[in-house]
């Protein structure tokens, strides 16, 4: 028979022994089961260094007696909000960079100050800031000249030749911007794809002509602001044919033959755009460059006129 007094006392005594806890000592019992929690100590924390006691290696003394052009920061994603042509104004995301020149007897510049600039002028860049940010970048470094650059995808609504569908395209477009003491320099680049169709294979090919996307690039100094849209419209027209993002049957029928009718060398694109250019009344420079991507070579066509 199962007595409690002998028996049932005497196996919780060895089970308490077994689980390392002394029967005879009061106080909190553990199971088997469950581990009493261990106390980590506590790591010492760091002591606080004044920001005066903090070393700035940037500001030391360089003997190499070698100024810098420019140093900074390059691959800032930003946002920005540019002019619209259509829609008053365009919200895009830009890839940024900063720079200032450094003099001779400084080892380095200080690179979170670029951030603090661009940051202290709001979280979305404007096209009416940037001088704002060049002057910025001037006092902050007490440097002699300051430079910008932002390059940023732009989107137009284009409608097909002949169903007239909307599609959106996109193209590049960027802005380098230079203070040099009291002068301001800004440069407007435009990228925009078109189809080229090559003269020579037209005219010596009993059926159809070779034809490729070429990427032309436009960069501008101007007496006031030029629209994006303008230089996009200018490049385009300058080619056998512009692009489409959305095209039908029809359309691509009305593409291919209006491509056939007015082939172009990549002479004759960097030369079209000039014309264009020279003969607006706002465009003071220019540089025109066109890379056609060769659909029956290995390499590619290239070219290059700039206004002297």
């Amino acid at each position: 028979m199962f007595k409690p007094g002998e028996n049932g006392n005497h196996n919780l005594s060895q089970n308490r022994a077994k689980s390392g806890v002394n029967a005879n000592r009061p106080g909190r019992q553990f199971s088997i089961l469950e581990r009493p929690k261990s106390r980590r100590a506590r790591k010492p924390r760091p002591a606080h260094v004044p920001h005066s006691e903090l070393q700035d290696k940037q500001s030391e003394r360089d003997h190499r007696e070698l100024p810098i052009d420019k140093v900074g920061v390059r691959g800032l994603r930003f946002p920005i909000q540019v002019r619209d042509k259509a829609y008053a104004v365009q919200n895009t995301v830009a890839t940024i960079g900063m720079f200032v020149d450094l003099p001779k007897e400084f080892k380095g510049t200080h690179m979170s100050r670029f951030l603090e600039v661009l940051n202290a002028h709001g979280h979305v860049i404007h096209v009416e800031n940037i001088e704002d940010i060049l002057r910025a970048m001037q006092e902050k470094f007490q440097a002699e000249t300051s430079h910008l650059e932002i390059e940023f995808p732009y989107f137009m609504v284009k409608k097909a030749p002949v169903s007239r569908l909307e599609s959106v395209m996109d193209y590049v477009a960027r802005f380098d911007a230079t203070a040099c003491g009291k002068e301001i320099d800004f440069v407007l680049t435009v990228k925009a794809m078109v189809t080229t169709l090559c003269p020579c294979s037209k005219a010596i090919a009993a059926r159809g002509a070779h034809n490729q996307r070429g990427e032309v690039t436009v960069e501008i100094r101007s007496r006031k602001a030029v629209w994006i849209e303008d230089l996009i419209a200018v490049i385009e027209e300058s080619a056998s044919s512009e692009l489409y993002a959305l095209l039908k049957r029809q359309d691509e029928k009305s593409v291919t033959e209006r491509a056939y009718d007015n082939p172009v060398f990549v002479e004759d694109l960097v030369r079209n755009v000039a014309l264009r250019l020279k003969a607006h009344p706002d465009v003071t420079w220019y540089k025109v460059q066109a890379e056609n991507h060769e659909s029956i070579h290995n390499h590619n066509a290239y070219a290059c006129i700039e206004k002297r």
